[in-house]
This record gives C-alpha cells, structure tokens and sequence, in this order.
C-alpha cells in the first residue's frame, strides 16, 4: 500500500515545507499519523483518498504548529547555479512568482491546488476535502482570481 503511494506523500511534504530536512520530517510524521489510523479505515472511500486526508490533515497541523516558530532562510542550491546558455529566464522568473503566490494562500487553498495540479477531478478533490463538488468549483474559481492578482 505505502509503496504505490509514496508519490502523495512526497506531494504534500513539498507542498508545505521547503526546507529538505522538514519535508523529510514531514513525510515521516503523516507516516506514522497513517500508521496509527489504518486500525480505523473503514474502505467506505479509495485508499489513496483516504491517505491525501490523512497527510492533508497531519500537514496542516504541523503548517500551523511550525508558523509559530520563527522562519528559517535556507539559501538554495539553485541560488548557486551559473546560468547555462538554455536557461530561460523568463520561465523560471513566472514559476517563482507561481510559487510565491501559492504560499500566500489558505491551507485549504493550497491543499485544493496541489489536488488541481493531480489532475484530481473535483468529486474526487471533495471526497479528500470533505467538501461538496461545488464549493471546490467555487474555491477554486476565486484561488485563480487571488494567483493572478499576485503573479500579474
């Protein structure tokens, strides 16, 4: 089981840490929080719908535990690197931006992104959510009003 989805765990740690080292600590906290509920799965869902709201739920605990805690600065590989002459610049300066303006958003709101990004379609997105399709429909119509006031 944890084999095949791996992949959403490693997801939602870069979603709400930058740092390597929290991101690691961050997988294995939603490892142990899936470790300690799956007594009480009752498969009334899918198992990797029923992981997203277990690591969506142990990420935004920690988000809000750790935002408490002053920020810590890691100066970044990439902000080491020499341009090669196929680096665009251009691209790279509007992913920045993106992300940026993700990290200004809800705790729901990055979980409904990071769900978007997926390719999660929005039944699937209120399932992991506990959300109705339409508040997703919703939600998600004012996150991209909020990204492109911020990237503009």
């Amino acid at each position: 089981m944890m084999a095949k989805s791996q992949g959403i765990l490693h997801k939602v740690s870069a979603m709400y840490c930058r740092d390597p080292d929290d991101k690691k600590d961050l997988f294995q906290e939603i490892l142990l929080q899936l470790w300690k509920a799956y007594p009480s799965f009752r498969q009334e869902s899918k198992i990797s719908t029923w992981i997203y709201q277990i690591a969506l739920n142990t990420a935004i605990s920690n988000f809000r535990k750790t935002s408490r805690q002053p920020q810590k600065i890691a100066l970044e590989d990439y902000h080491l690197q020499l341009a090669d002459s196929n680096y665009d610049t251009e691209t790279e300066e509007k992913m920045a931006q993106l992300r940026l303006a993700i990290e200004t958003l809800s705790d729901i709101e990055k979980a409904l992104v990071m769900l978007y990004f997926e390719g999660k379609d929005n039944e699937e997105i209120a399932d992991i959510l506990g959300i109705t399709a339409n508040n997703v429909r919703v939600k998600m119509s004012r996150i991209r009003d909020k990204l492109r006031a911020v990237v503009q």
